[in-house]
């Protein structure tokens, strides 16, 4: 969500010894050409690059992967509300994993999954797989047209409506896959993603983890030689993400929480700084928590996390309501106005109004990110990682 979270995750990668993947969907990054992306205004360039300078500055020594989160058709927000046609969806997407390929993104999210013409609908999972393997065999192809290395997939849905929830779902869509990819000569998914129990909404975790289930899916895919990846896993305990460990799945993507500590990191900074103000050390405070809250409502993007009618108040009715509602806004939907003008400017003359009484904020926003991501990689127990597999490979 910032270069503040990528530099969270690296110095936490280097201090504990654990490889890490960066994973970014169409909507965060995405080619300037294609609408851009809201996180820093990257593109898989900028992105690759932001990423590489700030493993620099930290003198970063361990293993970090470039990789996209539900690329394809459709995963951009304004090509499914535009309901492009399948063809031209599926030209942009491919569009877009030239970028990424291009840019030496080392995994790729196949993911034609989001059919506008489907709404509501789970879609067919023989289409999904028709499509997933055109896409595959699209990017093999420009993988080896431009001589790059090989590169890893992530396949399948993870819908809790559907999609891959039962072991003999899964198992058949394992076994369409092996076939029509092994009949192209393409080669297999790292991840195949599977429905373990877990759902975001707002900033908590509403879904129920189902060890058994997420065991039985772990299992399967092991015998195909893939890994099971979890989606929607913010917001997790330690009992459930110790779970996580004999359960054997392989992979968990973790988004929304990181970047809503990043809005929780600048208002408690706020705080200090309003404190400050008050005992007349700082002539005059920033406004960085009243334009987070507005930039976060006019930004429309919390209503993905709402539930019920919530979700379809306008602006309007918001900005002039309740303001227990506002802040729970600013809660879920803060980190996505992070690259707004405004909202830069006021960060910084908060951080320099802190720094004129030796507090330095960037470094506490940093800090206050690490905790939450320490507690994930502390309960999947991922200290020291790195080394184990060294001395496997010898």
């Amino acid at each position: 969500m910032s270069k503040n979270c990528v530099q969270a995750t690296l110095e936490l990668s280097k201090e504990d010894d654990y490889p890490v993947m960066f994973i970014a969907s169409r909507n965060q990054v995405d080619l300037d050409e294609l609408g851009g992306g809201y996180v820093n205004g990257w593109n898989q360039f900028s992105f690759a690059e932001a990423v590489e300078e700030v493993a620099k500055k930290i003198g970063y020594d361990n293993l970090y992967y470039l990789c996209r989160d539900h690329g394809g058709p459709w995963q951009r927000d304004k090509e499914r509300n535009d309901h492009l046609p399948t063809e031209e969806a599926m030209k942009l997407g491919q569009l877009s994993y030239i970028g990424d390929i291009e840019a030496g993104f080392d995994l790729l999210m196949i993911d034609p999954t989001k059919d506008p013409f489907e709404v509501g609908k789970v879609i067919p999972l023989d289409v999904v797989l028709e499509r997933t393997v055109e896409l595959i065999d699209f990017c093999e192809r420009e993988r080896k047209a431009r001589n790059l290395p090989e590169i890893g997939y992530e396949v399948g849905t993870e819908e809790t409506n559907g999609g891959l929830t039962s072991t003999e779902t899964y198992e058949n869509f394992i076994l369409g896959l092996q076939e029509e990819l092994g009949r192209r000569n393409l080669p297999m998914p790292t991840f195949i993603v599977g429905q373990t129990g877990t759902l975001t909404r707002k900033t908590e975790q509403v879904g129920h983890f189902n060890f058994k289930n997420a065991f039985e899916l772990s299992q399967m895919a092991k015998r195909y030689g893939v890994g099971l990846k979890e989606h929607n896993g913010d917001y997790l305990d330690d009992v459930t993400l110790l779970e996580h460990i004999p359960s054997r799945i392989t992979a968990t993507n973790v988004a929304p929480q990181y970047g809503t500590e990043e809005t929780r990191a600048y208002l408690n900074l706020a705080k200090v700084e309003a404190k400050l103000v008050e005992y007349g050390l700082v002539a005059e405070a920033s406004k960085v928590a009243e334009t987070l809250l507005i930039k976060a409502i006019e930004s429309e993007r919390w209503r993905k996390w709402m539930v019920g009618e919530q979700k379809d108040l306008t602006v309007e009715q918001i900005l002039s309501g309740d303001k227990k509602l506002q802040e729970e806004i600013l809660d879920i939907a803060g980190h996505y106005t992070f690259n707004d003008d405004t909202v830069k400017t006021e960060i910084e003359k908060l951080y320099a109004n802190l720094s004129a009484h030796d507090i330095d904020g960037q470094r506490y926003v940093i800090d206050h990110i690490k905790r939450p991501i320490r507690d994930y990689a502390e309960c999947y127990n991922l200290k020291g990682v790195t080394s184990r597999i060294k001395q496997v490979l010898g």
